[in-house]
């Protein structure tokens, strides 16, 4: 066993259930590319509540300055969090992003976190510790998210970042013994089209293994991708902030929809879904 997981787990599928988690808005797009895209808080709890009855056990929330242009700020957070909390209760995790999108430095994007005090927060690895000098502070803050019980998920673009995650944890960097991670399929680049086999180098011999892992995917194979993952072993995450589409190429009507596909896909492979709690007791720390 390594890192919680057994090494034939991703061959041999999953034992327990699976968590689907709604991106709704990302931090790029904009009503211009859907109208049902989320921007205010009120939006995004309207997208919560129907994703909540899709199937959805986490919201993955990114906030927007006035222009509508991508932010991150306690306030803002709090905010959005309040109102998608008076629409679902403790039904959906809520867990911020920490998104830099070249606008942000480690320093201001650690503080937001710590301001903001969410449930959950999504860090990507390459920008917490782009070099070796930043990994004292990436330490220390990983440290005080555990002491505040702020669950860290560390999102991963490629097979080398998870096993660089590894080996950063195996020399006491990362203070959780099996820290969540998300696995990102594609880019933001036109026409992307993310495949279910773009996921075979992480779970390729060799490449450090994850006891919780989770998927995102670029395009119209977004449920193909995610289910795919569910197979495996892994746990799904769809909406607007990657893809618009449904399954068969048409437009999504709302976040919702893509959670209702992934939903359909999963169950019909004989798959269970995790609610919000499920994932609460997964991503609990000693």
């Amino acid at each position: 066993m390594r890192n919680g997981t057994t090494e034939g787990q991703a061959a041999s599928g999953r034992s327990d259930s699976v968590v689907i988690a709604v991106a709704p808005n990302g931090g790029r797009r904009t009503k211009v590319d859907h109208s049902a895209l989320p921007i205010t808080p009120e939006e995004l709890a309207s997208v919560a509540a129907a994703s909540l009855d899709a199937g959805a056990a986490m919201i993955h929330v990114h906030v927007r300055d006035r222009d509508g242009g991508h932010l991150l700020d306690a306030e803002a957070y709090r905010a959005a969090t309040a109102a998608i909390k008076a629409h679902v209760g403790e039904g959906l995790v809520v867990q911020i992003t920490s998104e830099a999108l070249e606008m942000y430095q480690p320093e201001q994007q650690m503080r937001v976190v710590l301001e903001t005090r969410p449930e959950a927060v999504s860090l990507a690895l390459r920008e917490f510790v782009p070099d070796e000098a930043h990994e004292s502070a990436f330490a220390a803050f990983l440290q005080k998210l555990r002491v505040e019980k702020i669950a860290p998920q560390v999102i991963l673009y490629s097979p080398e970042e998870a096993t660089r995650l590894a080996a950063l944890a195996k020399r006491g960097v990362i203070p959780f013994d099996n820290v969540p991670v998300l696995y990102v399929l594609g880019r933001y680049t036109v026409g992307q089209k993310s495949s279910p086999a773009d996921l075979l180098p992480f779970l390729a011999p060799g490449t450090a293994p994850f006891r919780h892992w989770m998927v995102c995917a670029f395009g119209a194979c977004e449920t193909a991708c995610v289910t795919a993952a569910a197979l495996l072993g892994g746990h799904a995450r769809v909406g607007f902030e990657n893809n618009l589409l449904l399954p068969d190429g048409a437009l999504a009507s709302g976040n919702q929809d893509l959670v209702a596909a992934t939903r359909r896909a999963v169950e019909a492979c004989g798959l269970r879904l995790a609610g919000a709690d499920a994932l609460r007791a997964q991503w609990a720390f000693d």
